[in-house]
Formats: C-alpha cells, structure tokens, sequence
C-alpha cells in the first residue's frame, strides 16, 4: 500500500464553550453551561474514549460495555451491552460506525453508534494478545497489539464496506521497534501529519516510532530530550500529536514535522482531576480523557469519570 493514507480523525466536528461543572450519568446539565467532569457509571472502568459531535462513547475494560455520553448535558446511555471482554481503544467513521480493540480477547468488532448493534466482529489473535487501541484512516483501521511486535490492518471497501471476517491482515514490525518483556509494548497509535505513516508509542520505554504500514519497518520519532513513559492514547491534531502519560497524570504535547519523522516538545498538560487518564478525544473545541484509575482498586461502587481540558 505505497499511496498516502487519510486519517480520519475523529472528535473534531463542533466547537462551543466549557465551563467546570460535575455532573451525574442520568443528570441533565444547564443548557450553554457542558460540564468539564463528566461522571460514568460506578465501577464501570472506562479505558478508551471516541467523540462524534457532541457525543462521547467510553468503553469498559471490566464488562466491554459501551457508554454514550452527550457532552452538553452529561446524560449517559448504555448503548453496547456487556461482551465479558473488555472495550479497550475505540474510534467513530463518518458513517456512525463505532471500532472497538478488544484487549485480552483479541479482536475488534465494529457497532452501530445508534443502535448498539454488532456490525462485524474479526478474531485477530488468541493469548497471549491484547489488541489495544486502533486509528482509522480512509481504506483501513489499523489495530496494536500490547503483548505482540505486530499491527493489524482491516481494509475498508468501496464507501467504507467492512471485510468479511478473515480478511485482515497481521503487519509484523521490523527496523529500530524491539519488543521489551512482557508488559504492555505498542499501545497508542495515530497517523502521521503527511498521512503517509502511522506512529506508535511503546509504554514500556516511553519511545515514538514511525511505521511504515506497507511493510512494518520502523524508525524512531527523534524528538530531542524527551521519552514518553506511561505512554498509552495518542491523538495528532495537524501537526500536533498528544501523547498521554497515564500514571504521570499529564498529556505531553509533541509538534511533528510533516514526515513525523522528527518533534520537539512544546508543553505538558495537567489537571487536578487527572486520575490516571489513559485516551483522549477532542469535541466541542476540548480535548476529553476518561479516568482509568488503574491506581484505585476497582469495585462495583468505584467512581469513575472523564475530564475536559483545552487544547494547546
């Protein structure tokens, strides 16, 4: 594949103003006043995060329940039932079509963002295997795995027609990428600015590097000075590239050049409502980051929310 990819960036549809207000699930929210903490259901344990308007949906790592949450009154939908696996990276296409990574399960499925229904479902891998997160682009969705140096690649048909079950592929990685132990390895993953590439962070040495999805091979991201430890969602707005630090409670802000071959860091974000954030999405004009807590014991009871912060 050595044409340039589009990314499809996702969350970037409306603009408006926020203010810092909590809110409850089921709560309605004053109209002109979004709320900057949106709470999730107790024990809910979200982990990824996609926006489409003024829509949010969080995935469950606990149950894989997916969660629709409109980010202007903070209302709360279940919309995806329970799988028993988890709902780990997601992303929204233009067509209303919400991609699920399926962690320890290993596969993804696509939904119906209006209805909750299961679209397709593809069976990457068997354990060990934890398809983590995934980045849309204009003929494929391409997937990491956190316990595997590889990348999967779904292509996308003629208007976005997804493949029948078997029809993806496995990219190994080769060049400067070395798979570290056993933890999680590869997790966030964007495009390049140009489109041509895709870029990933390895959690385990904080490093950035370039893929070649054509042929696997990798280089790394130069940015001077910098590493990226706890390094988990990634989102590149532009030329801008957001790389959250989960356990450091920050998102580094990286501007690339246009190959994404090369940054340099330009800020670090931080909010004393940071529990542990591990995605981000941007909606109404906000970049907004779900609280994993990985920090806190999990239990039916546990609070869980998302936090909304300005982009830089």
């Amino acid at each position: 594949m050595n044409r340039p990819l589009r990314t499809t960036l996702v969350g970037a549809l409306t603009a408006a103003m926020l203010v810092t207000v909590a809110v409850a699930p089921a709560q309605a929210h004053p109209a002109g006043h979004p709320p900057a903490v949106l709470a999730l259901p107790d024990g809910f344990q979200p982990e990824g995060i996609a926006t489409a308007g003024r829509y949010a949906y969080f995935g469950s790592r606990a149950t894989g329940a997916i969660q629709r949450v409109d980010l202007v009154t903070g209302r709360s939908t279940t919309i995806g039932a329970a799988t028993g696996t988890p709902s780990l990276g997601l992303k929204v296409d233009t067509r209303g079509r919400l991609f699920v990574s399926g962690g320890t399960a290993g596969d993804a499925r696509v939904l119906d963002t209006r209805t909750g229904d299961v679209l397709a479902r593809y069976q990457f891998a068997t354990a060990p295997t934890f398809v983590n997160d995934v980045v849309l682009t204009r003929d494929a969705a391409y997937f990491t795995d956190s316990n595997r140096p590889v990348l999967y690649r779904l292509p996308l048909g003629r208007g976005g027609a997804l493949p029948p079950a078997d029809a993806f592929t496995t990219i190994t990685l080769t060049g400067a990428y070395e798979q570290v132990g056993t933890g999680v390895n590869l997790n966030g993953i964007a495009t390049t600015p140009d489109g041509r590439a895709l870029i990933v962070v390895q959690s385990t040495t904080g490093a950035l590097y370039r893929v070649d999805p054509a042929t696997g091979a990798s280089t790394v991201v130069d940015v001077p000075g910098h590493t990226f430890t706890n390094g988990d969602g990634l989102l590149l707005l532009g030329r801008t590239l957001y790389v959250v630090q989960n356990r450091l409670n920050q998102v580094a802000v990286v501007r690339l050049n246009h190959a994404g071959t090369a940054g340099t860091l330009t800020s670090i974000i931080t909010d004393p409502n940071f529990d542990v954030p591990t995605t981000v999405a941007k909606a109404l004009g906000r970049l907004y980051l779900p609280n994993a807590r990985f920090t806190t014991p999990p239990t039916p009871t546990t609070p869980y929310t998302a936090v909304a912060v300005r982009t830089h």
